[in-house]
């Protein structure tokens, strides 16, 4: 475990601060973005990179200002991209060229996410909705009321039934993704909340918030399950990843939380116990 935690590879080239990263589902590339200000042109940059080599792939040119999120398809064979100029894209993970514009939001596109299928898109924005678009036509399907600030990050249910936002309101809100009737609305943060994250069964929700915390969740009947004290920052970012097998009779397996900081730091939790596993430190 000790050795899987070491720095594997850095990857440099952007221009500007790197404001989104994204592993593509086979683990070969990496997906990030960034923005670009050259002779008093502003731009989105987005890179795709060789996870192994570090070599940079593709470059997709189209965004007129910061991409603020970028995600895989589940087949790896797309990018959906959020950016500051209001659309979220879809592109050619292969070759870069553009498929989709989506446009709908009023300001800007704070997160994307593809629903577990494929054929959905649920975004973000900071004008307070979530929306939620047909992959293929580009078509809008629903937009999601009922947070009263900014909507900073989105996440679907692993059965793709039910959406979770983050808002600046301080508030997680959990959606029907089918109807976008208003669920559950989960308080517990002092400050905007930043990242939401599904646990891989399905069964606890995980929220980042500024006031440096992490909140786990039981995601059907909103209770606060853990809260994860331990970064000296804001936290900007909250993710599960699975650690060994599920247990076949409840499909639930154990699993960890990675947690990112304006503290500049990164911290491995376990999900179950709340218990801090390893600080993670390298940017400076």
């Amino acid at each position: 475990l000790k050795d899987f935690w070491l720095e594997k590879l850095c990857l440099e080239g952007h221009s500007n601060a790197v404001t989104c990263v994204s592993w593509s589902p086979d683990g070969t590339k990496v997906a990030s973005g960034s923005v670009r200000v050259a002779d008093g042109n502003v731009s989105g940059e987005l890179f795709i990179w060789d996870s192994t080599s570090g070599a940079k792939l593709l470059e997709l040119k189209g965004h007129s200002f910061t991409v603020m999120s970028v995600v895989w398809s589940p087949d790896g064979t797309k990018l959906a991209s959020a950016s500051r100029d209001h659309t979220v894209k879809i592109w050619n993970a292969l070759t870069g060229e553009l498929i989709l514009t989506l446009k709908g939001h009023s300001s800007y596109v704070t997160s994307v996410v593809w629903s577990p299928d494929g054929t959905k898109l649920a975004s973000t924005s900071e004008d307070k909705t979530v929306k939620i678009w047909n992959a293929v036509t580009g078509e809008l399907i629903l937009t999601l009321q009922g947070h009263s600030h900014f909507v900073k990050s989105v996440d679907w249910s692993p059965d793709g039934t039910k959406l979770a936002s983050a808002s600046n309101d301080r508030t997680v809100k959990v959606w029907n993704a089918v109807t976008g009737e208003l669920i559950l609305t989960l308080k517990g943060h002092s400050a905007a909340v930043l990242s939401v994250n599904w646990s891989p069964e399905g069964s606890q929700l995980a929220s980042a918030s500024y006031d440096q915390t992490a909140i786990v969740w039981d995601s059907i009947s909103g209770e606060q399950v853990a809260t994860l004290k331990g970064h000296t920052g804001a936290l900007r970012g909250v993710a599960w990843m699975q650690k060994g097998d599920s247990d076949p009779e409840t499909g639930v397996g154990s699993s960890m939380l990675v947690t990112a900081s304006d503290d500049k730091t990164l911290i491995v939790w376990d999900g179950a116990t709340g218990q801090q596993l390893k600080q993670l430190r390298g940017h400076d």
